[in-house]
């Protein structure tokens, strides 16, 4: 049984050089009080540990016989930058949980003191998972800038639409000017590429005085291949234990796991307690591996909770095998994530608009059902054979309510995906888009956007990190190796993800919001129709049933308590005119008649116009659109 470090105070620690005790927030790093700092660092095999400042001087830190070294230095103070020696060897490395590395991965840490940022949302009260809009972004992109500063001034933008969250691409510190984020190396360090740790609460700040959430995306299954220094402070941080693709596992159920179990409750509690982050979204899962009595992914849940103290948070994962047990309540002894991302739902729709079921959508066929049982059900896959692995992929969901099924039409994996990185106006045909927007933005999961796509962006988003020189070979080989299961992509790669240019091409041109108003148009009006009425924010998968009208056509019934139902018809196929339908869902409630709420082929949408849904000849379904019905 591992114990929880972080939910609460560390109390009494013995202070190198000094009688004072020290009551620290979380389990390592650098904590100051303004005119001093207590360090604590995790190295079981050293016999010395000290700290290095930038005006030479040196101090050694204390064993606490626990495999951690501590000590309180006065006269370290903030700004000030350290590096920390091991057993008196020349070489000298950052923090493992330095809070800033203002010269990257590889320079000095500096001693940063949170409380001096002036916070003004004490009357924040957080957010909820029902009612949530999501906006998936990437900081280095979503602006020419590319900071904190900059995409704060983008928020009123986003309020506009309706989104109320953002979910912010991982920044903690990694290698190099450009990347996604996910092969950080510094998981306390927000990335001096976008800023200042303050710059980033400057962020999270000006998002709350907008009524919006801002959760993070971390990653907890893999560091970096540049940059990582773990393995000189302690090689039982990681394991061999499992395999994982993306580097070495992270030790969480073997012999002295303790340290790396420490440092990512700590750092779950000190997103949430030092930035107000409004909850945090887990990279995959699946590769974060557990075999002890308290699961890591349940003491990330407890402790990122009593983090927040009253305020609310919410937690998502990204879970590829879909497991329920990860959004099951740890009280039902499942993982205590709110959400999990729902690729299948994704993925039937992206066959449905291309027309392409190769590689891993090639167990999709985007047919009408799908989207009925995605509605229904969330994840289409809950235990059958999932032929493109090989293997059964999922397990029993029904005891999940529909928002703790994130869906999406677009997010950074699946659009870099197609190579090119190309967005959806490009891959599909206008009328299909509009409808199954209105399909995805009216269904009772949790909706989430990716960066411009309520604009229709022109630009494209690739994979891109900049590596040094001795791991781009390897780095352009993998990621070809990875496109070449899809028979359309070449497996060399036109452009290397290394090129700055890889970076610079995916970044957002915000003219496009005024230029592209249509697109404005469309997700702003049904995300004020799914807010605003009483039957789709109900967001009740329970009172919902479907049926097929269709090849590429299907009808959605959202059953209203008094009555006022509503119909939401898609037809992604051609033009369906039918004297009848023999199916009684589309019957209007007794002594009403249906009416038009809502049409994707409105011209202010770029629609050709509106045609009656139904006449003395009968129901007309336009092909590429969608339309809902009140009575």
């Amino acid at each position: 049984m591992y114990r929880i470090i972080g939910t609460k105070n560390l109390h009494g620690l013995n202070v190198s050089g000094s009688s004072r005790r020290v009551a620290r927030r979380l389990a390592m790093g650098a904590e100051t009080d303004g005119s001093g700092t207590h360090f604590r660092v995790w190295g079981p095999p050293h016999k010395l540990i000290a700290v290095i400042f930038d005006d030479g001087r040196e101090e050694a830190l204390t064993p606490e016989n626990n495999g951690y070294f501590s000590g309180y230095i006065a006269g370290a103070t903030p700004g000030q930058r350290y590096r920390i020696r091991l057993d008196g060897a020349t070489e000298t490395f950052p923090d493992p949980a330095s809070r800033f590395q203002p010269d990257g991965p590889h320079g000095a840490s500096e001693i940063v003191d949170p409380a001096r940022f002036q916070w003004n949302d004490s009357g924040w009260p957080g957010i909820s998972l029902k009612g949530q809009i999501l906006y998936e972004l990437h900081i280095g992109t979503f602006t020419e800038e590319g900071s904190w500063r900059a995409a704060a001034a983008k928020l009123p933008q986003l309020k506009s639409i309706g989104i109320t969250c953002i979910e912010m691409m991982p920044v903690a510190e990694f290698s190099g000017g450009f990347g996604w984020g996910y092969d950080g190396v510094n998981l306390f360090a927000p990335s001096h590429n976008n800023g200042s740790p303050d710059d980033l609460r400057a962020f999270i700040a000006a998002a709350h005085a907008q009524g919006l959430g801002v959760i993070l995306d971390v990653v907890y299954n893999h560091f970096g291949p540049d940059g990582c220094y773990l393995k000189h402070f302690a090689p039982q941080y990681f394991t061999s234990k499992y395999e994982n693709e993306w580097g070495d596992a992270l030790n969480f159920d073997g012999a002295d796991a303790q340290g790396m179990r420490d440092m990512v409750l700590a750092n779950a509690r000190y997103w949430i307690e030092e930035f107000h982050f409004d909850g945090l979204r887990l990279d995959a899962v699946q590769t974060i591996h557990d075999s002890s009595d308290r699961h890591i992914l349940s003491c990330i849940s407890e402790t990122a909770r009593a983090a927040a103290g009253e305020r609310k948070i919410i937690l998502t994962a990204e879970s590829e095998n879909q497991k329920a047990i990860v959004a099951t309540p740890v009280s039902a002894d499942g993982f205590g994530m709110d959400a999990v991302w729902n690729d299948d739902f994704h993925h039937s729709a992206l066959v449905a608009m291309t027309g392409h079921n190769t590689a891993y959508y090639s167990d999709h066929t985007g047919a009408p059902q799908e989207f009925v049982s995605a509605a229904k059900y969330g994840y289409l896959f809950q235990g059958q054979v999932y032929a493109w692995q090989g293997r059964r992929r999922g397990t029993p969901a029904r005891h999940l309510s529909a928002s703790q099924f994130v869906l999406c039409l677009e997010n950074h994996d699946q659009v870099a995906n197609s190579a090119a990185g190309a967005r959806l106006p490009a891959l599909t045909s206008p009328g299909r888009l509009r409808a199954f927007t209105a399909l995805f933005l009216l269904l009772p999961g949790t909706p989430m956007l990716f960066q411009g796509q309520e604009f229709h962006s022109s630009k494209p988003f690739v994979y891109f990190a900049d590596m040094p020189a001795t791991l781009r070979t390897e780095v352009e080989r993998g990621r070809g190796e990875f496109l070449a299961q899809f028979p359309n992509i070449q497996k060399r790669l036109d452009q290397s993800p290394c090129d700055p240019s890889s970076f610079s091409k995916c970044k957002l041109d915000w003219r496009e919001f005024e230029e592209h108003s249509e697109a404005v148009a469309l997700h702003r009006d049904l995300l004020l129709l799914r807010r605003s009425d009483a039957v789709f924010s109900a967001q009740s998968a329970h009172e919902l049933e479907g049926a097929i009208l269709g090849p590429e056509a299907l009808v959605l019934r959202f059953f209203a308590r008094d009555g006022n139902d509503r119909l939401l018809f898609v037809n992604y196929g051609a033009d369906i005119h039918r004297a009848s339908f023999a199916e009684p869902l589309i019957a209007p409630p007794e002594n009403r008649q249906w009416r038009l709420l809502w049409s994707s082929e409105e011209k202010k949408y770029g629609g050709s116009g509106v045609a009656p849904f139904e006449d003395q000849t009968g129901w007309h379904l336009t092909g590429h659109s969608a339309f809902v019905l009140g009575s």
